[in-house]
């Protein structure tokens, strides 16, 4: 009873997901024909617009997609110096743009998030530009920046915040929103909301605890403490620390290391593994079986419809939608070119 409670639970919150969850859960229904699991399944992965940023965002937020050994590697520098890279009205606006691009890219496998300043990451929330809004404006402001914030936690490939300097109040809640986080010894993070008598307002109160345990994250909320690189890795806020470099982007440097270990893992694989373990990690520990269960199926599916490749490429008369919907580049004259959404794919 408690196993078949807990498939309904992950069958639900799959379902809200869409797209790759779309089809693990058909699997475990069995309510679905092959050919709309392989639509399903695969659709996920398509779909993507290389619009992103390219030549016509603001120069506060800087978007490089890079090359040669490190196609697939965005990183968004933010550039703000004049404010240590203090999150403003544009940037949010701009971020979330360049996000809603990113997270439908096919090319981009992983994000690095990194200051385009000397010695700071973010120093939180444009309190200048704040201390001009109207209360109603604040508001606002607020809500927009957690709902970007969200979007970064739920970019669908590894996100990986490099933080090179300061990183406070919004700034570490940016931070907080990556799936992995690199400091350099003498950086200074903290949620300090609490000396101008507020509250993290995007995130950090949720964040925090999940990523270092409720009592201190109380502990340094409550007394607005700021912890050195040191320190931080040793609660457990980030994953990696380094000296800083003459360059000042040791943490930079670090972060692009790591996502290079992740370009030959297999694209799809990845983005059902960060969605399996960001979606068990809310649920109780059978519910979070009953989703990885789900997830898996999936790519068993999607790698049985890879394994068809050979029999598509010798057919003209497979529907034209379900071919596209595969990846399937055709000719004017419907044959079937080349079938390559999976490759480079992997499963164990």
């Amino acid at each position: 009873m408690a196993a078949a409670s807990a498939a309904s639970v992950a069958l639900s919150l799959l379902q809200r997901r869409g797209g790759l969850a779309a089809a693990a859960v058909a699997t475990l229904s069995g309510s679905s024909s092959p050919s709309s699991l392989a639509r399903r399944c695969c659709s996920a992965a398509r779909g993507y617009s290389s619009e992103a940023a390219k030549g016509g965002e603001e120069e506060e937020l800087q978007v490089r997609y890079l090359d040669d050994e490190h196609k697939g590697i965005v990183v968004l520098g933010l550039n703000r110096a004049h404010s240590r890279n203090a999150l403003n009205k544009n940037v949010i606006k701009t971020l979330s743009k360049v996000l809603e691009a990113l997270k439908s890219d096919k090319k981009v496998r992983t994000v690095i998030f990194r200051s385009e300043v000397p010695g700071v990451f973010c120093a939180g929330a444009d309190l200048k530009e704040r201390a001009k809004m109207h209360s109603s404006e604040v508001s606002s402001f607020v809500s927009r920046a957690r709902t970007t914030i969200n979007d970064i936690a739920n970019l669908p490939v590894p996100t990986i915040a490099a933080i090179d300097g300061l990183a406070l109040g919004g700034g570490l809640e940016l931070a907080l929103a990556c799936d992995i986080r690199v400091a350099v010894t003498s950086a200074k993070m903290g949620l300090v909301e609490t000396k101008l008598a507020i509250i993290p307002g995007a995130g950090g109160t949720q964040r925090l605890p999940r990523t270092i345990g409720v009592s201190l994250a109380k502990e340094l909320i409550f007394s607005a403490r700021v912890v050195d690189g040191n320190e931080a890795k040793s609660i457990g806020l980030i994953s990696h620390v380094v000296e800083q470099n003459e360059g000042g982007d040791a943490a930079y440097r670090r972060a692009l290391a790591l996502a290079r270990e992740f370009l030959p893992q297999g694209p799809v694989a990845m983005r059902v593994a960060k969605l399996a373990i960001n979606q068990g990690m809310e649920v109780d520990m059978l519910t979070g079986l009953a989703i990885e269960e789900a997830c898996y199926a999936q790519l068993v599916i999607c790698r049985e419809i890879f394994s068809m490749k050979e029999m598509c490429l010798s057919s003209k008369n497979v529907e034209k939608h379900w071919l596209t919907e595969l990846g399937a580049i055709t000719s004017p004259g419907g044959d079937i070119i080349a079938l390559d959404t999976f490759k480079g794919d992997t499963v164990i």
